[in-house]
């Protein structure tokens, strides 16, 4: 290495650095990384009992990690409770429900949700780009500052 290379450096995000945004209910969103180019999106979510996510199909991997509460798939017999990690390849369907008060889950994702109808069309799609932009438009309507998210 030369003298002008430069090394590239880690990027530390703290617990308080990224604020959590209501997205209803008492069901909170922090969108911590977004990478358009890998079609990368993390998030961490606190969910509160009952909450649902619209049964969807993932077109890339997730991973998910439980740190706090219990949640389940509507299709699946297990919980995922604190210190579970979760795979979902891609392509698979399912409906999450939370079934305890204040569930935390980190989510690593590739791709896109495809959000289903009852007959399995898909009805609407999320992504990093846009969960990205909803995320700032909550932390502005809320009155919190724009947050630093790493974007790539």
């Amino acid at each position: 290495m030369t003298a002008t290379q430069e090394l590239p450096l880690a990027v530390h995000i703290g617990v308080d650095d990224l604020p959590f945004v209501d997205i209803g209910d008492g069901n909170k969103l922090k969108v911590i990384c977004v990478d358009e180019a890998e079609g990368l999106w993390i998030v961490e979510n606190i969910f509160q009992k009952n909450f649902e996510v619209q049964t969807h199909r993932h077109t890339g991997p997730v991973f998910g990690y439980t740190t706090s509460g219990a949640w389940k798939y509507k299709e699946y017999e297990y919980v995922n409770r604190a210190g579970s990690f979760l795979y979902e390849p891609a392509g698979s369907v399912h409906t999450l429900m939370c079934v305890e008060d204040d569930t935390r889950v980190w989510f690593q994702m590739y791709g896109s949700n495809l959000n289903l109808r009852e007959d399995g069309s898909v009805e609407s799609v999320t992504d990093g780009a846009g969960t990205l932009a909803a995320y700032y438009a909550l932390c502005e309507m809320q009155g919190l500052p724009r947050p630093n998210v790493l974007v790539k």
